[in-house]
Order: C-alpha cells, then structure tokens, then sequence
C-alpha cells in the first residue's frame, strides 16, 4: 500500500508540474508514516500548545498519520539565498506548492476512500489562529513524529533533502506500519554548536537563539506580500531556510 501511495503523490507531482509549463519545482518526495496512536501526538499540546488537535480529534478511529516533504528544486533554493526581499522564483514555487500540497491531499482522500479508508485532509497554511499565529495542527512536529527529519535552530524541519521545501500531511484510519524517528540532530547547531547561520539569515531579526518572535516574522511576510505584488497567498520569505547547509540536504551526514 506504502508503494501505491507514493505513486499517488508522484503521479499528482507530474500532473501539477505539466500546469507550470515544464518548470522543475521540486525533487522527489519524501513520505514517512505515523502511528495515529503515538503519544508525542498528545505530547505536542505541551511543546507546541494547549490547542493542537490529535489524529483522532481531527478523524475519530484514525490509525495513521501520513506526512510528506516536498524539497524544492536546487535553482529555486539558491535564488532566494541573497537580498532582504524574497525571490520571485521562491515565491512562485511556495504559491504553487501550496497549490499542490491540496491537490495531493485531495488525490490521497480520494484514493483512500476508493480502497475502503476514511481519511482527512489539512490545509498546508493558514491554518493558523490570526492573533496568536499558533496552529492547531504543525506539519512540522507531524512531519517529525513520522520520522522525515528533525526540528533545527531555525524552527524548520531538517530532513535528508534538506529544510527547504514544503510539508502537507493527512489522516487516514488505513492501518500502516509506522517509521522509526530520527536519533540525533540534523541541526548542525544542535548536533555540535557549529553553525547558526540561520539566525543571520533572518532579516528581522524574529529568530533568536532561544526564542522566535511570530508577531515579528508575520509582520515581514506581510511586509514581503504587499512588496511583491503577485497577488494571492505570496506572504513568504524563507530566508531562514536558503543559503544553508541545511537547505538542501542533512549536513550532519557530509561532516
């Protein structure tokens, strides 16, 4: 079933990209597995907040949490690796990875309902609370959870292929074998206090050592939109994830 589902997702990879005139967006997906069950799943209304839902709140009898990251190409990473403003092209790919990330999930409901499951799908952003900017579900902490990477200095998750990308995950009460979590730190900060460049990257100076101020970062993602002028959801930056050694593969492995 694991097989089939990665060929969903790759297949609604190929569909989406021919709607983008060809242009490489992103590499090959990775996709890890959760049991609905898991008690850092409940753990997280401590780590994250009170207000985070758990699988079953969010589908009663659910058995597995899938989640995957969708790394973004290396072109598009590097643009975005200079200036105080984002790159158009980082723009362009977060914008339509958001697009795709629904019709992933849409894909996988659909294919799930079809093979006997129930499922439920999340939205990949705005989903947040407007005045605390607090999620009620972290991509980031599910992804982690499943086993795709760990959670590093810049508040990203670092996975194999790196932090820069995109996370959707979905809810499904199909039994699957769950992955083992990593063991150790992507974070070359974390792992042996050797980097933080991040914390330079950021232009506004939100991401501190031991604290991130939201209300300031949210604060520059709008200030980005309305500088960009493309309309849509185009409150982005990334900054804190392009130029790293984090940003395209787990650099804790090529040391």
């Amino acid at each position: 079933m694991k097989d089939l589902i990665r060929k969903q997702i790759e297949g609604v990879m190929a569909g989406h990209l021919s709607s983008v005139s060809g242009q490489v967006l992103w590499k090959s997906p990775l996709i890890g597995y959760a049991n609905a069950a898991d008690p850092l799943f409940r753990h997280l209304k401590q780590t994250a907040h009170q207000g985070h839902l758990s699988p079953t709140d969010l589908l009663e009898g659910a058995k597995t949490v899938l989640a995957y990251f969708l790394p973004f190409a290396e072109e598009i990473v590097s643009s975005n690796a200079s200036g105080e403003l984002p790159s158009i092209q980082w723009a362009y790919a977060y914008s339509q990875t958001n697009e795709l990330i629904t019709l992933i999930n849409n894909g996988l409901e659909s294919f799930l309902h079809l093979k006997g499951y129930r499922a439920c799908t999340i939205p990949a952003t705005h989903n947040f609370d407007p005045v605390s900017l607090m999620s009620a579900w972290s991509h980031r902490h599910v992804a982690y959870i499943a086993g795709l990477g760990t959670l590093g200095l810049n508040r990203m998750l670092i996975t194999e292929k790196g932090c820069a990308g995109r996370i959707g995950s979905i809810v499904t009460e199909l039994e699957l074998a769950p992955d083992e979590r990593i063991k150790g730190d992507h974070c070359l900060y974390l792992h042996n206090g050797s980097c933080s460049a991040c914390l330079d990257r950021c232009t506004c100076s939100a991401l501190q050592k031991d604290n991130f101020n939201r209300q300031k970062c949210y604060e520059r993602l709008l200030e980005n939109e309305a500088s960009l002028h493309l309309g849509g959801h185009a409150d982005v930056c990334g900054k804190c994830c392009c130029g790293l050694p984090c940003s395209v593969r787990n650099p804790v492995t090529k040391e």
